[in-house]
């Protein structure tokens, strides 16, 4: 009788979505083996030396099925819900009943129970769960999303939000994937180290905006709002109260100063500087 096919040690979560399936296909072009953990598997990216395993963070038994004899998991945080860290624990202790040694976890730069940004405290509920199940974790604490910032400008060009003076030091979602990639190509000597993934500057709203103007062409511009005008001018999204709380405490936390600070890790881990607003403006879409 043949052998049965080998199961990858490692197990990716998110390929379907952007950082998870950077970070998978980054993988795939480094020649390593991964298993996919996917919600839908007719959405998992075809790549050389991937199985493709269905489940839902929320469903135990299938992680465990899924994760059965994996022994390091890239574990990208859940689409924001109301309900995440409750599918975060699911997940993380599935994980550990299924043998899974290394956590390798996305989280957020200021992760802590008291943050300004409501969901950097999610990630630090889920990272206090990844430590106390026993597993050996590496986090990686991304600032906000380069990526991101485009999409902040209304149809009229204008960034809202009680972001005041205060200063973010964001990073390529790009950087973060290298960053990722790097440790689960070695994770052992990365076990429980926690790096701050930023960009290489620090930049308030209205310096983003300005550098937004000259990179798209597009002119954009800053326009501070109090936390009132913010709920505000927000409600006819009909969004729930979690989530509005989310948007608006996004800003909050940069007034606050708890998005600052330049750190050396991205460079640390892939030798190369992180990309600048001005750069990531010019690179092609990934």
């Amino acid at each position: 009788m043949a052998d049965a096919p080998e199961v990858p040690d490692l197990a990716v979560t998110g390929a379907t979505g952007g950082l998870g399936g950077m970070v998978a296909r980054q993988l795939a072009a480094a020649g390593s083996a991964q298993r996919l953990l996917v919600r839908d598997t007719s959405r998992a990216p075809a790549l050389h030396g991937a199985t493709v395993s269905q489940c839902s963070y929320s469903d135990a038994a299938a992680v465990r099925q899924a994760l059965d004899g994996a022994k390091v998991l890239f574990m990208v945080s859940a689409a924001e819900t109301e309900d995440r860290v409750q599918q975060h624990r699911v997940f993380v202790d599935a994980a550990a009943d299924s043998g899974v040694e290394h956590v390798v976890y996305t989280s957020l730069y200021g992760a802590a129970p008291d943050a300004t940004f409501t969901l950097a405290r999610d990630h630090h509920a889920t990272e206090e769960h990844i430590r106390a199940s026993g597993m050996d974790f590496t986090f990686l604490r991304d600032n906000f999303y380069l990526d991101f910032l485009p999409r902040l400008a209304g149809q009229d060009g204008v960034i809202r939000g009680p972001a005041g003076d205060g200063a973010f030091s964001g990073v390529a979602r790009e950087d973060i994937a290298r960053c990722a990639l790097a440790v689960l190509r070695d994770p052992a000597i990365h076990k429980g180290a926690t790096y701050n993934l930023t960009g290489p500057e620090e930049l308030t709203m209205a310096q983003a905006a300005q550098i937004l103007t000259e990179g798209t062409g597009r002119n954009v511009s800053y326009q501070h709002e109090t936390v009132e005008e913010a709920y505000a001018s927000r409600a006819s999204y009909g969004a729930p109260a979690w989530q509005l709380d989310a948007w608006v405490s996004t800003y909050t936390a940069i007034a606050a100063g708890e998005m600052a600070g330049i750190s050396p890790d991205v460079h640390g881990l892939t030798g190369q500087d992180p990309i600048s607003l001005a750069g990531f403006l010019t690179r092609p879409v990934l």
